[in-house]
């Protein structure tokens, strides 16, 4: 069933040529169509381009993450080459750790919360 078939219904309202002109610019700022910014704000969901600002978001702290993941290889690298790693490295090393997990499992919670969000 593609898009067209889904839609069986026509409402027709009236407003004054400024008033669609301002949601026609609003439209035209956010990139979206006028009927999705009338069914989204009635409906009180979330605009296509608020949608598509939190997957950007989402795709930029999976490559901050990812950053991460190569500095902590580039340490094991280092340390496996050097057959040694002081204590007090290692210690520091451990406790960057220990917080990049509960930064993870946090953004993992925040996540978790903008998908239930999107697919409303």
């Amino acid at each position: 069933m593609n898009i067209d078939e889904q839609k069986d219904e026509v409402i027709f309202f009236r407003i004054k040529s400024e008033k669609k002109k301002d949601w026609k610019k609003i439209c035209s700022n956010k990139q979206i169509s006028l009927t999705s910014l009338i069914i989204n704000s009635v409906e009180n969901r979330m605009m296509d381009d608020e949608r598509r600002k939190v997957l950007a978001f989402i795709e930029k702290q999976d490559n901050i993450f990812g950053k991460i993941e190569n500095n902590i290889n580039q340490v094991a690298k280092i340390a496996n080459g050097q057959k040694f790693i002081s204590e007090s490295q290692l210690s520091n090393f451990s406790d960057k750790l220990s917080e990049i997990v509960i930064l993870k499992k946090e953004q993992n919670e925040i996540f978790t919360k903008i998908y239930a969000k999107l697919s409303r």
